[in-house]
């Protein structure tokens, strides 16, 4: 069986962990995408506060099948 998929990129973000900002994101856009099959982690950042982490933002690419018509 083949299969065609497109990626999109987005941004999760999380003031607790790296884990929670790609949970985070992947459970947003599976709100508004049907399914996502796989992701891909692009970039790690955070912002910074008075010298701590003040969040984590993870850049993901995300996978998602089309529909056969």
């Amino acid at each position: 069986m083949s299969r065609t998929y497109s990626i999109t990129e987005i941004v999760g973000s999380s003031e607790t962990s790296i884990e929670d900002a790609i949970k985070s994101g992947i459970e947003t856009a599976s709100q508004s995408l049907r399914h996502l099959e796989w992701f891909e982690v692009g970039q790690i950042r955070g912002h910074i506060v008075d010298g701590r982490v003040g969040h984590y933002q993870v850049g993901l690419r995300l996978g998602f099948r089309y529909e056969k018509a």
